[in-house]
């Protein structure tokens, strides 16, 4: 079960987005992309091509963090915290908060 899925709201704990917070759009293997987090500027070369909605120029595009360096936000204490996972008495497993182990999944 991954600690960090689609849809979570994360806070960035290393680099040069530290702090932030944000929604996770998407989960790559060891690789999230974190909604308006490390946007990084990359020159398109060629031509812009309209019939594809190619820009040209310099694009701005969200780049991956490692998982390593953002946590997931608990709102109750405001802050970053660990995950882990718990067996229900019916059997499904749900994601847990490690500070007050509250459950994250409803």
């Amino acid at each position: 079960m991954r600690n960090i899925r689609k849809g979570d709201e994360v806070i960035v704990i290393t680099g040069k987005d530290k702090g932030r917070r944000g929604t996770v759009t998407r989960v790559d293997g060891d690789r999230v992309f974190v909604e308006n987090i490390n946007i990084v500027k990359r020159h398109q070369k060629g031509n812009p091509n309209p019939e594809k909605r190619v820009p040209g120029g310099i694009v701005e595009k969200e780049m991956p963090l490692h998982i390593s360096n953002v946590m997931l936000f608990n709102s109750v204490t405001q802050k970053g915290d660990r995950v882990g996972v718990k067996k229900l008495e019916d059997g499904r497993r749900v994601r847990i908060f490690r500070s007050n182990k509250e459950v994250v999944d409803v």
